[in-house]
């Protein structure tokens, strides 16, 4: 990039090598190839950058899914934003924000029975588990009575 940069700076300060007859034809084609030279290496260099770019947004959206997964009460916000508190309430009644917790049927962090698990889904992790309930909850109108426990317990 720098020489093909070097070579057009030589022949915008040298323009009348372009117009003499005597160098025109060879200018013209040295001056011709360091600019489509430049345009390519320009254009690996933009697609570089994208892909550098792209590779960690990836990088930085799996750790956040990592570091989700380990925290229930990370994975709760995450997912419910303005009703966090009401959700980290109801999961801390409900599970403890325990994935694991089980009382019968009911399975998770928001305790969900096996029908509603069936419909809006459930999964291991706690971002899954939040997901799901969240799912839930905008289904039920956005408010808590599917729970047994309120977030105002």
């Amino acid at each position: 990039m720098q020489r093909s940069s070097s070579v057009i700076r030589f022949f915008e300060r040298h323009r009348w090598l372009l117009k003499d007859p005597r160098f025109a034809k060879e200018a013209a084609v040295r001056l011709g190839l360091a600019q489509r030279t430049l345009a390519s290496t320009r254009a690996k260099a933009a697609r570089a950058r994208a892909e550098v770019a792209r590779r960690e947004a990836q990088e930085r959206r799996e750790r956040l899914l990592v570091e989700l997964a380990r925290s229930p009460e990370k994975a709760i916000c995450h997912v419910f934003g303005a009703h966090c508190q009401e959700a980290l309430q109801v999961a801390r009644c409900e599970s403890g924000y325990r994935v694991s917790a089980q009382n019968g049927q009911y399975l998770g962090l928001f305790q969900m029975g096996s029908s509603e698990r069936r419909l809006f889904g459930h999964g291991p992790t706690a971002l899954e588990q939040a997901r799901a309930a969240y799912r839930y909850f905008v289904r039920a109108g956005r408010d808590w009575s599917p729970w047994s426990c309120k977030p105002w317990y």
